[in-house]
């Protein structure tokens, strides 16, 4: 009987991200029957449940099979961010980028020592360190998008996010020369694989970028393909970074800076995905949560714990006093800082890049790593729901609309909510 599928049977990726997304609904429907709860929330417990570490309807090899579409999702955020990044208005703003200079400095110190005296060893640290200055875009973008978010803070945050990005991949590649020396890798492989990652990963990502603002220029008078056009060139850049062996991370984030420094008049910029681009969010954050491993988490959780608190405070401790010199308005200062916190995509990235790479090093690196991110993906989503908020930028619970302007960086800023009259601190809704 030769017309009987195969034993045993082999579940495909399809039915997997079928999968994730259903389950992924319903955890964000249950999420959405508490105010206070993100949906992500929901996603990434639905994950735990369902995954490994619950009722094992699906195990690690099945989730390595669904990766690609993992990636996709991930640089599809990815490039939504760096669109975020115009080179243009952050020359005029040059106090965006002495705030972030600042608290990503700061933040790698922190965690450097920190560890340290924790008794990591140094190399270690520095990497895990370099790590610490990513943020998740995933959580700001979505939990924004959530809330109808909009304003000064936002706009802040999100290219804050940005820039954490590029500087945490900037000073990773940095210390590869000496994750390579350390394992006795020959001199062409300590310059050249950095190298090459870094400057690889930045042609890729300007070609596809002029490339896409090109063809969105001429079939600009057709707009119903600009989606198309845009998943097309991720799909694209991504491919392509795997197949060179670039950064499938920092490639993405590239070209939506390029495009969004390029353009002239927003064709692609400020181009609304629409709820499709919701099944990504479900997808990336359920296999978030379906793939933390709980026992490197609970084997590293003092380290995790010190790395947890010297970041946090770093990175909202840093925004708020450089802000503050900066003369940012209060809000954005006390509440920019907090959407720093979550850590997910880049921050995974890295860790598996360095564990694939150096073994060794690798263990460690991944293991506080991951129970960071567990814990910071865990208590992100409502915090950054809750900075949102507090800063106006969304409506408080019970309330319909945001009661502040969108505002681009570079522009001048536009609120002008109770809390910012008054000079209060910001109350809890």
């Amino acid at each position: 009987m030769d017309f009987l599928p195969a034993l045993p049977l082999q579940v495909s990726t399809l039915f997997f991200f079928g999968l994730l997304l259903f389950c992924g609904a319903l955890g964000g429907y249950l999420a959405h029957r508490i105010e206070w709860i993100p949906s992500i929330t929901g996603f990434m417990l639905v994950g735990i449940i369902t995954g490994p570490n619950g009722l094992h309807l699906f195990g690690y090899e099945t989730l390595e099979r669904a990766k690609i579409v993992i990636d996709i999702a991930l640089a599809l955020i990815l490039y939504r961010l760096g669109l975020s990044i115009d080179v243009r208005s952050m020359l005029k703003d040059k106090a965006l980028l002495i705030v972030s200079l600042v608290e990503s400095t700061l933040t790698f110190a922190a965690v450097y020592f920190a560890l340290s005296l924790f008794g990591i060893p140094k190399l270690p640290s520095a990497v895990i360190a370099a790590i610490a200055i990513s943020s998740s875009p995933a959580v700001l973008l979505h939990v924004a998008h959530e809330l109808g978010a909009k304003g000064l803070t936002t706009d802040r945050s999100e290219a804050l996010v940005a820039l954490n990005n590029m500087f945490a991949f900037l000073v990773f590649a940095g210390l590869l020369p000496l994750l390579y020396f350390e394992s006795n890798a020959p001199l062409q492989t300590m310059i050249g694989g950095p190298a090459y990652q870094l400057l690889g990963s930045t042609f890729l990502g300007c070609v596809m970028g002029y490339a896409l603002h090109r063809v969105a220029r001429t079939t600009k008078r057709a707009a119903q393909y600009s989606l198309a056009l845009v998943v097309g060139a991720v799909s694209m850049t991504l491919g392509l970074a795997i197949t060179f062996d670039l950064s499938v991370l920092f490639a993405p984030l590239v070209l939506g800076a390029v495009v969004a420094s390029l353009e002239r008049e927003d064709l692609l910029a400020d181009m609304e995905f629409g709820p499709a681009f919701e099944l990504f969010f479900i997808a990336l954050f359920v296999y978030a949560g379906a793939n933390l491993h709980l026992k490197e988490m609970l084997a590293f959780a003092p380290a995790a714990l010190i790395f947890v608190l010297a970041r946090s405070a770093a990175k909202w401790v840093g925004v708020a006093a450089t802000g503050t010199l900066m003369h940012w308005p209060r809000k954005t200062n006390l509440n920019a800082g907090l959407n720093l916190l979550p850590m997910a995509g880049m921050a995974i990235g890295l860790a598996n890049t360095t564990t694939a790479q150096f073994p060794y090093a690798g263990a460690t690196v991944a293991s506080v790593i991951f129970a960071a991110v567990a814990i910071f993906e865990t208590m992100g989503p409502p915090i950054v729901a809750r900075a949102l908020r507090w800063s106006g930028d969304a409506p408080a619970v019970g309330t319909s609309s945001p009661p502040v302007a969108h505002a681009h960086p570079g522009e001048p800023a536009t609120e002008t909510t109770e809390t910012e009259e008054t000079g209060e601190p910001p109350r809890v809704p």
